[in-house]
């Protein structure tokens, strides 16, 4: 799994308040729909991790949505990387890493 014009893979880092506020459900909500496969999951050290992969235009807006998050969270940032490696037909969440 790599970038392609008509494909990007992307693993996202989220910071701030975004554990105990319902952001890894939020994610697959939004995720769903767009038509976006990967996953979400809390890590141990407070942030939030996900693999997106679909079409670059869908992944993007993936992203802005993320950047704004539940009405409870509070995103201060989010990195993002090229993502290689297999992701599953469709999005789940995964337990805590």
């Amino acid at each position: 799994m790599t970038s392609t014009p008509d494909f990007k893979a992307v693993r996202v880092r989220i910071y701030g308040k975004v554990q105990g506020v319902w952001y890894r459900g939020w994610v697959q909500s939004k995720a769903q729909p767009l038509g976006i496969f990967g996953w979400v999951r809390n890590r141990e050290d407070g942030t939030v991790e996900a693999l997106f992969c679909g079409s670059p235009a869908v992944v993007d807006r993936m992203l802005a949505l993320c950047m704004r998050g539940p009405e409870t969270a509070r995103v201060d940032r989010i990195e993002t990387e090229p993502a290689q490696g297999i992701a599953p037909k469709r999005f789940e969440v995964k337990p805590t890493v």
